[in-house]
């Protein structure tokens, strides 16, 4: 046994030689002078920080979340090869002989040869960012190969150890990719909200007209192939935001149940026409975020067809604020708020088509924390100046100003949270962040309520409700309206 293994590794060693010789003696046009500053450019995995900074600059909400997955694989190829790799097989680099000059690096590396770390970053940064945006993975495929192929052309590494440390980039695209959706299946998690009963089960959809946001984060992959398999029967609308309302409107008027496949806002909208119209409301979620579908307990479109042909549903509450005596009302499924974050989202709705969405968040925040005021309006008769008022529809989880997540949406109270005005809007935000849900504190107050009184808005004063923008009223009242929509969700 142990002679065959020396066989084996002996037929390695001179297979691996013989293809370092072969690159070596081979010209290859044009690579002299791409392929040694390629590798040089991969140095530390700069080239790779790089292209993630591009992506999470100018990309797509995708393309971000993408450049993170892909950051994350990098991460952890990169430290499972320089704390395992490089010590447990201390194999020595290869000797230059029959490399030309011209391609050979000006500092030869130091540490041992297998596996190649470069190869390890590059296919690790592409796998990760594959298995989540697949079109850039495809760009930045051919660019990871040739970085991994220069470690063979300037001599600096086997054609085994870039083999070796490309599979174990990949293996880390792949563990960090089923680690996010154990993070997001862990997050998922239905609540107690109430079962509802009566509801329309439509086994094959007939009755069932979705609303496709097509401008929404990731609707376009949102899998709606599983409900066209699985409900067969059921009409799909697709649409851009501009047409959204007129849409839907359509779509009520004939359909038994309302269906929307896009993010927050699309879902908001969907959800404002359904209460109108009566109707239950089927989600598909199609965001880049999709807080109220995670926070509903909705995993993905299946959830939906099943919990559609079964005619499994739950009762919600929904967040509403009424302008003045005689406003027409809206309506939030996720958070309502006044101050610094509608500011923020302002200024990003302004620049974002111009100059991206991540410059436009960084330049918005600098806007925001240079200029902003605090606002002064009267709560329940009482003047106050704050920061920032938001109103969450159910209870958030969480310390700071704006938590993240709710166990129940059927709680049927407002969580109110205030950050007073005074100093500057940074520290004061920061403090709040830290001070947590405290009644006493100076900086944060946290309450639960059936109804809020807002009077003396300031106006051209913004408000924001589920990522959508809007300038305030003079006066409106928040009041929570418990169990007042039915959504489709599977029984837990």
């Amino acid at each position: 046994m142990a002679d065959q293994e020396l066989t084996w590794q002996g037929a390695v060693v001179r297979w691996d030689r013989q293809l370092f010789d072969m690159v070596a003696r081979r010209h290859w046009p044009g690579a002299e002078r791409v392929l040694p500053r390629l590798g040089r450019a991969a140095n530390h995995g700069l080239l790779w920080g790089g292209a993630a900074a591009a992506l999470a600059a100018f990309g797509s909400p995708r393309a971000r979340k993408a450049a993170v997955r892909g950051a994350a694989s990098l991460a952890l190829a990169s430290a499972t090869i320089n704390t395992v790799g490089k010590w447990s097989v201390r194999r020595p680099r290869p000797l230059l002989d029959g490399v030309p000059v011209v391609r050979q690096l000006t500092t030869q590396p130091q540490t041992t040869s297998f596996p190649s770390g470069h190869s390890a970053s590059a296919f690790a940064f592409t796998a990760g960012l594959a298995l989540e945006s697949p079109g850039w993975g495809a760009v930045l495929a051919p660019v990871a190969a040739s970085v991994a192929f220069s470690r063979v052309y300037t001599g600096v590494h086997y054609p085994s150890d870039v083999l070796a440390g490309a599979a174990l980039g990949v293996v880390a695209g792949f563990v960090v990719d089923r680690l996010a959706r154990d993070a997001k299946e862990a997050r998922i998690v239905p609540g107690d909200e109430r079962a509802a009963s009566g509801v329309p089960a439509l086994p094959d959809g007939e009755g069932l007209t979705v609303v496709v946001n097509t401008g929404s984060g990731t609707a376009a992959t949102a899998g709606l192939d599983v409900l066209r398999t699985r409900l067969p029967k059921a009409e799909v609308i697709a649409c851009e935001g501009p047409d959204l309302a007129a849409r839907l409107d359509e779509a009520a008027s004939r359909a038994t149940v309302l269906g929307v496949c896009g993010g927050d806002g699309t879902v908001n909208a969907a959800a404002t026409t359904a209460l109108r119209a009566g109707l239950p409301l089927a989600v598909f979620p199609g965001g880049t975020l999709n807080h109220f579908s995670m926070d509903l307990g909705l995993g993905g479109p299946e959830d939906t067809c099943r919990a559609v042909a079964s005619g499994q549903a739950v009762h919600i509450g929904v967040g509403r604020f009424t302008p003045g005596p005689e406003g027409r009302p809206g309506y939030f499924l996720n958070n309502f708020s006044i101050g610094a974050y509608p500011e923020l989202l302002r200024h990003r709705l302004r620049w974002g088509p111009r100059i991206g969405g991540g410059p436009a968040a960084l330049l918005a925040a600098w806007q925001v924390l240079r200029a902003q005021r605090p606002v002064r309006l009267r709560l329940t008769g009482r003047p106050r100046s704050v920061w920032l008022l938001f109103a969450g529809n159910g209870t958030y989880h969480g310390t700071g100003p704006t938590p993240r997540r709710r166990d129940s949406l059927g709680e049927g109270l407002l969580d109110v949270r205030l950050v007073y005005g005074g100093g500057r809007p940074g520290p004061r935000l920061l403090a709040a962040a830290f001070a947590g849900p405290l009644t006493r504190s100076p900086v944060h107050t946290a309450t639960r309520l059936r109804s809020l009184r807002i009077g003396e808005i300031p106006a051209g004063t913004p408000l924001a409700y589920d990522g959508e923008y809007a300038e305030a009223p003079t006066s409106l009242v928040l009041d929570e309206l418990p169990d007042a929509l039915t959504v489709y969700r599977p029984r837990t």
